[in-house]
C-alpha cells in the first residue's frame, strides 16, 4: 500500500518518542501489503477497526496510540487522517476527520 503521508507520524512520534518504533513498525507493514478490502485488513491486525468511509483504526504502541487511516482499496492508497493518544482520539469523530 502507498501511504499518504508519513509526516503525521514522524510529527507525532517527535511529541511521543515512544510513538516512534511502533509506527515505524505499522508503516513497514503496511507499505508491503496489497489489501484489497477490509478483510485484508483484519487479517493482518486483528485489533483493527472500521467505521464510516472506508476509514480504519489501529491501536499502536499496545493500544497506547490511536491511528486513523482512510484507505482507497482500489488504487492502493492510505491516507492518514490522525493519529494521537487515546485522549486526542477521544475528542474527535473517526467517522468524518
Amino acid at each position: 500500500m502507498h501511504i499518504i503521508s508519513r509526516r503525521p507520524l514522524r510529527e507525532f512520534s517527535e511529541r511521543y518518542p515512544p510513538a516512534k518504533t511502533p509506527l515505524d513498525q505499522w508503516f513497514t507493514e503496511v507499505s508491503q501489503e496489497r489489501w484489497t478490502s477490509f478483510a485484508d485488513v483484519k487479517a493482518m491486525h486483528r485489533s483493527a477497526d472500521v467505521v464510516a468511509g472506508n476509514r480504519v483504526i489501529f491501536n499502536i504502541g499496545g493500544n497506547k496510540y490511536r491511528l486513523v487511516v482512510k484507505v482507497a482499496y482500489k488504487c492502493g492508497k492510505v491516507f492518514v487522517r490522525f493519529v494521537g493518544t487515546h485522549a486526542e482520539y477521544d475528542k474527535i469523530d473517526a467517522r468524518t476527520i
